[in-house]
């Protein structure tokens, strides 16, 4: 058995950021200290936030966070082809078609062929998903508010801004994301 390196029990989610960049650079001189504080944190503020809006709005309805993905892209586009929600929730399609069997037992979404190519899927919310969704954004958005409430205005446009400037800037070197 292994013992934990005495540095570890003083670590916690938002010291290891400090501690892995300190780390990293002592073990491999040349890496860029500020590229990866910058990713480790916005990394880590994402999942934090998906975590909080999943536990609290979307698990005591029953869906996950693709769950809620997946109805969020129906309601907004819809009726729309599975393999578009696909690409509009950033989820594959298989996973997309998993949720969809789930969303349609428990009576939120339909399927049925699209009427122009019998070969396509086409999604569409229920009247008990139109209203499911509903309920749910709107306790989402009250969450969204919360978190966005500890920026001003102006700082939430320079974040929106800034944010859509790293991915824009994402094509220059062709990173890979699911379309």
């Amino acid at each position: 058995m292994t013992q934990e390196h005495p540095e570890a029990e003083h670590l916690h989610f938002w010291s290891f950021i400090d501690h892995a960049v300190s780390r990293a650079g002592r073990e491999l001189p040349g890496v860029d200290p500020l590229a990866m504080r910058l990713v480790l944190t916005l990394h880590r503020a994402a999942n934090m936030l998906v975590y909080d809006l999943e536990s609290t709005v979307h698990r005591p309805r029953g869906w996950s966070w693709p769950g809620f993905r997946v109805l969020f892209a129906v309601w907004l586009s819809g009726p729309v082809e599975a393999k578009k929600v696909a690409e509009l929730s950033g989820m594959s399609r298989a996973a997309v078609s998993a949720l969809v069997n789930t969303l349609e037992r428990d009576g939120l979404v339909s399927k049925e062929r699209a009427p122009y190519d019998g070969r396509a899927v086409q999604l569409t919310l229920t009247e008990a998903g139109r209203a499911a969704i509903a309920s749910a954004f709107r306790a989402h958005n009250e969450r969204e508010q919360e978190w966005a409430s500890s920026l001003s205005e102006e700082e939430q446009h320079t974040l929106i801004d800034l944010l859509g400037k790293l991915t824009a800037h994402s094509t220059h070197f062709q990173a890979r994301h699911r379309l």
